[in-house]
């Protein structure tokens, strides 16, 4: 019965990562990363998916596009996860807490048109810089400059990945 008791309380007990932030931005920011790194890996899976259900005559081209796209969205994952333990906060813990989390919509279509993956994915990843813009926001706020730097290079990424997909999709 000790060791049950044991484990509870280990179970319980804080990190206590220190941080220089306080207590209010550790938990504001953290609840921003967290919702980020839900839509993150959403965003990923979309991707991943899409990519293994591509089909028609320009398959190779996108099949490839949306295997880097989603190389790089995965990327981020675990920078993200860091960084919300790095200044003090837990992060998720399971696919059931990233899908309370997560703002994008899941595609579980069996059938999904090209043309119709690439504007969804664009329309996604639009979304994803607007989260991530709300969180370089919080951060701004608290004076948190490392998870902003890396926000930064985070949109410029997003905001690449969704022009390319706007130029694959434009007819003239």
């Amino acid at each position: 019965m000790k060791n049950t008791e044991a484990a509870k309380t280990r179970r319980k007990g804080d990190l206590l990562t220190p941080s220089g932030l306080g207590a209010d931005a550790t938990r504001d920011i953290s609840a921003e990363l967290n919702a980020l790194l839900a839509d993150t890996f959403a965003l990923y899976l979309k991707t991943k998916n899409f990519h293994w259900h591509m089909s028609g005559p320009r398959f190779r081209d996108l099949h490839l596009l949306l295997d880097e796209q989603s190389d790089q969205i995965f990327a981020i994952t675990d920078d993200i996860a860091e960084r919300v333990r790095k200044i003090g906060g837990t992060t998720v813990r399971s696919i059931g807490h990233i899908s309370r989390l997560q703002r994008l919509s899941d595609n579980d279509a069996d059938f999904v048109t090209p043309q119709d993956m690439i504007a969804e994915l664009r329309e996604d990843n639009m979304r994803f810089i607007a989260a991530l813009r709300e969180t370089h926001g919080v951060c701004d706020e608290y004076a948190d400059v490392a998870t902003a730097s890396l926000i930064e290079n985070w949109i410029d990424e997003a905001e690449r990945r969704a022009w390319f997909l706007f130029e694959i999709a434009r007819e003239k």
